[in-house]
């Protein structure tokens, strides 16, 4: 365009839009990085001030000559110098704070998914927290019963090896999130495969996840963890659909069962109390509740970074 709009200049031919033409294509080369909006700045000043020059300082030149009431590098060199770099730097200078407010945005979304990751950590851990602390406290109790009371030793050791099982059982529960690969696919089909292997037949219909950042498919997979086994332990469904849809500024997740039973939360914590917490986190919205033809849905939408 710099070029175009130079032999524009020398030939005398739509002077009136050469600047415009030059600032209409610095705009998006200018957006793009920094070094590019640089050279683009160059070039658009350098095509437009050197065959202007060239036309002020040279008798023969336009070849077309411009008419009188019209301003060009021939008839007002100075005005129409001033003029053009007017209108390339303000061109500039939007596409340069266009850029930086891109770039902030981008580095607010890498600290958002950030912090959301790291606040997940916390709450795993005050459920690793909440599950040692009581149930080790309670063994310990009944361990020192059947130590000195003979007479319930036996109802202490019961009682003992019941509470070992259920908190070695919470603390699988809280550590699939540590463990959980939200890039691994396997890790969806494993949670398809406990479903139907608790007789519950479940259709799966997923986007494409590549540009999803890792946070939101964190919470993405917790969300799905969570609303199965809901279905599984709770609503005695036979069927369930699970609907995963990318779109360009948002992931929308949709759990949709058959069963008669409630949607409520798990006696465990790991419920919808969970989920309302994860779609907060992202700043999405929440659907949780009664289908009209029957059954129980859950709608999660998770923005995407811009």
């Amino acid at each position: 365009m710099a070029l175009a709009t130079a032999a524009s200049l020398v030939v005398g031919v739509g002077t009136e839009v050469a600047v415009y033409a030059v600032a209409f294509a610095l705009y998006p080369v200018a957006v793009s990085s920094a070094r590019a909006a640089a050279w683009g700045l160059a070039g658009a000043l350098g095509g437009v001030l050197v065959p202007g020059a060239v036309d002020a300082f040279t008798a023969r030149l336009p070849i077309v000559a411009p008419r009188g009431n019209v301003e060009s590098f021939t008839t007002a060199p100075l005005t129409v110098a001033v003029y053009s770099i007017t209108v390339i730097a303000a061109t500039w200078a939007l596409a340069w704070s266009r850029r930086i407010r891109r770039r902030h945005v981008a580095q607010l979304a890498e600290l958002h998914t950030a912090r959301a990751i790291a606040e997940e950590r916390l709450r795993i851990a005050r459920d690793v927290h909440d599950v040692v602390g009581h149930n080790l406290s309670l063994i310990a109790m009944k361990a020192a019963v059947a130590n000195h009371l003979g007479t319930e030793r036996e109802a202490a050791l019961r009682m003992i090896e019941q509470v070992s099982r259920t908190a070695l059982n919470d603390i699988r529960m809280v550590l699939e999130d540590l463990r959980a690969d939200p890039e691994s696919t396997a890790n969806l089909d494993g949670l398809v495969d406990q479903t139907r292997a608790a007789g519950v037949d479940i259709t799966i219909d997923q986007g494409d996840l590549s540009s999803v950042p890792a946070g939101v498919r964190a919470s993405m997979y917790q969300i799905l963890r969570e609303s199965l086994t809901n279905v599984r332990r709770h609503a005695r469904a036979t069927h369930c659909r699970v609907t995963v849809t990318v779109a360009s500024d948002a992931l929308t997740l949709a759990v949709v069962d058959d069963g008669a039973g409630p949607g409520g939360e798990n006696p465990s914590g790991h419920g919808l109390l969970g989920i309302r917490e994860r779609v907060a986190m992202h700043g999405g919205s929440l659907s949780a509740g009664p289908e009209p033809a029957g059954g129980f849905a859950v709608r999660a939408t998770l923005p995407l970074p811009a």
